[in-house]
């Protein structure tokens, strides 16, 4: 199945992705284990862990991975990602965010200390070499960044790895300044497979064809775009030479788009083969910049986004389409995200 998906690492003789990949159940199924397990995945803000006792349920791509995990700060401070499932009979721990001295499982009562370890069982005296390790609630891959936490069920590589370049150039105690606006966070769905909105997210190739408005604001002559090991920058100019917006992504379906109001967070959940969430997570650290330049008009620009995206989710399944070829001024981000699809995929 995944012989496939070969993508030549030189873009100037490359062709694109095979087209069956947007439509093989076999290739959507194996990017659960071997592209989003072993990625590091988004898990919200840390503004409910603060505390010490702080428990906080998160779970990981719903309608993907389906992993229910908990953060817990124990008395002293620490910071862990355990699994929020009971290692009794499965049950779910915690439910919603909270303050306690210890985690209680509402089905049989079972116990553990904010650490994970089980403390307590009712009605196991004569079970035989009980308790052991396997009844402590697994620790899961865990790193935090300016604020945010990220998990993962396999990790390829540390967190550093997928954030480095992103931390060379923004500054983490900035961003960890920055306060959540829900008024401007909201979730999309549309009915396109998952990398062709990622796809369309890593050129800005269409820009003066799909988004007028952002194509009057940015200098598209000296938009740019860098390439990195697990993740790309693409830098947008304004048209008087000032930065527009720092556009990250990180492998597989994030987006860090900092402009100089603060940061818009996109994340791209597969929900099915055709079916995709995409939450917009803002971030505002300068008010006084909202509504100007690049990260204004963000729901437009979103929805001309979306259009386009569902055109090509129709066309790309075409009997006549297989695979096209990449301009190599323009597309060197989709090529890089292709390759890194089919590294993980074998």
């Amino acid at each position: 199945m995944t012989s496939l998906y070969r993508v030549d690492p030189d873009i100037t003789q490359a062709s694109t992705i095979e087209a069956s990949f947007y439509s093989d159940a076999a290739a959507f199924a194996l990017a659960r284990d071997r592209i989003f397990a072993r990625s590091w995945q988004w898990l919200g803000d840390l503004a409910d862990v603060v505390d010490s006792g702080s428990l906080s349920p998160r779970d990981v791509l719903p309608g993907c991975l389906d992993e229910p995990l908990l953060l817990a700060r124990d008395a002293a401070g620490e910071l862990r990602c355990l699994s929020n499932v009971c290692t009794h009979r499965g049950n779910i721990l915690v439910k919603a965010p909270c303050h306690a001295k210890e985690i209680r499982c509402g089905y049989h009562s079972r116990r553990f200390d904010l650490a994970g370890k089980m403390t307590f069982m009712p009605e196991f005296k004569e079970a035989r070499d009980f308790p052991s390790a396997t009844d402590d609630l697994p620790r899961v891959p865990f790193a935090t960044w300016a604020g945010h936490a990220f998990a993962s069920i396999a990790p390829a590589a540390p967190l550093t790895d997928f954030l480095s370049d992103v931390r060379s150039r923004i500054d983490e105690a900035s961003v960890a300044g920055y306060h959540y606006d829900p008024s401007r966070s909201r979730d999309y769905e549309i009915d396109a497979h998952w990398a062709l909105y990622v796809e369309n997210y890593l050129e800005g190739f269409h820009i003066p064809f799909v988004h007028a408005g952002l194509n009057e604001v940015v200098d598209y002559g000296n938009y740019s775009s860098e390439l990195f090991r697990y993740s790309n920058l693409q830098l947008a100019l304004t048209k008087a030479g000032d930065v527009a917006a720092h556009y990250f992504w990180v492998f597989p379906n994030l987006m860090l788009n900092f402009y100089p109001w603060g940061l818009s967070l996109n994340l791209v959940e597969p929900l099915g083969m055709n079916r995709t969430r995409v939450k917009f997570r803002s971030y505002v650290g300068d008010a006084s910049k909202l509504d100007t330049g690049a990260g204004s008009s963000l729901d437009r620009v979103e929805l001309e986004d979306e259009a386009i995206v569902h055109a090509v989710s129709r066309g790309v399944r075409s009997r006549f389409y297989k695979r096209g070829r990449y301009s190599p001024t323009r597309e060197r981000g989709v090529h890089h995200f292709h390759r890194l699809l089919c590294e993980f995929l074998e």
